[in-house]
């Protein structure tokens, strides 16, 4: 499985969260894997334990991201647009391993796939506001 994959599904994963409560979240998260077409063990165990450290951190990476979106109230934002950057704040605050620039570069990928037009350069002003 790539990295954009990767980022791909936990991006599909954490979108689930803003629309089930937190005891249901896991039961949610088994139905995606089911769906998925032959993962490898290896990998589910990756991305759930990926999904579960994100998921600690949402409460300050909210925060952060309050910050950088000034004018911008989180409730007020597309939860696409929301989601794809907890992720990418998530690798930028939290993951030494990735550059910041590539997780601002793959959230904004991400956002032309899956969110609307204007969300790709919305979501590069936000996170490029995080490392200034």
């Amino acid at each position: 499985m790539s990295r954009r994959e990767i980022r791909e599904h936990l991006f599909r994963m954490l979108f689930r969260r803003d629309f089930h409560d937190e005891a249901e979240l896991n039961e949610q998260i088994d139905f995606y894997f089911e769906s998925l077409e032959t993962p490898k063990e290896e990998e589910l165990a990756y991305l759930k334990e990926r999904f579960n450290k994100i998921i600690e951190k949402i409460p300050d990476i909210d925060v952060i991201l309050a910050d950088a979106s000034s004018g911008w109230r989180l409730n007020r934002l597309g939860k696409v647009d929301l989601t794809i950057m907890r992720l990418a704040a998530y690798e930028i605050e939290y993951d030494d391993e990735i550059p910041n620039k590539v997780a601002i570069n793959e959230a904004v990928e991400i956002a032309k796939i899956f969110g609307g037009e204007s969300s790709g350069s919305f979501v590069n002003g936000v996170l490029a506001k995080l490392i200034k």
